[in-house]
């Protein structure tokens, strides 16, 4: 298929632009002043179970959101990979959270040129780990897929869980 066909899976805010991340990789940066509220960013993909999640990032690497339990969105194609991909890098002290399951919206009013973040607490829930590289003063060393239950997280990012964490939390 020529990739040339395929469209944006995901949108991404034209105040923002993909470059070379200090945290890892390439990252998701503001060129504008974004206010507190605004959409920055919407995942796209299609949605797979997480046995197919598994197949996907064997192949594509991490490239998925989950938005339930066994529910995640992602591209499925090599093809599509570049498309879906937002650049959001993970931080302890982000300055996006969600609407919903898929919209990242600002936490705060973001100055143009700072890197676009969200924690992972906002929408993973599953038992892996791994060593956090943002350097925040926030930073909490190791990232595992239960910090959505620290009550300091949940206090912290109030309002900007996904929609099915937020429900886990709220029961």
């Amino acid at each position: 298929m020529d990739t040339n066909l395929i469209t944006r899976l995901s949108y991404l805010s034209p105040k923002t632009q993909v470059r070379e991340s200090p945290i890892h990789g390439r990252g998701l940066f503001a060129t504008a002043n974004i206010a507190k509220g605004e959409v920055v960013a919407v995942k796209g993909g299609h949605i797979i179970t997480r046995e197919e999640v598994r197949d996907v990032n064997a192949r594509l690497g991490p490239v998925e959101i989950q938005i339930g339990d066994d529910l995640f969105i992602a591209p499925v194609r090599d093809e599509e990979r570049e498309p879906s991909m937002l650049y959001s890098n993970h931080s302890c002290d982000p300055n996006l959270g969600l609407r919903g399951e898929i919209t990242f919206v600002a936490m705060r009013d973001i100055r143009g040129s700072e890197e676009l973040t969200h924690d992972w607490a906002m929408t993973d829930d599953d038992d892996s780990s791994t060593k956090c590289s943002c350097g925040s003063r926030n930073c909490r060393g190791t990232l595992t897929g239960k910090d959505w239950q620290r009550p300091e997280l949940q206090k912290r990012y109030a309002g900007y869980f996904s929609a099915y964490l937020a429900e886990k939390i709220a029961q």
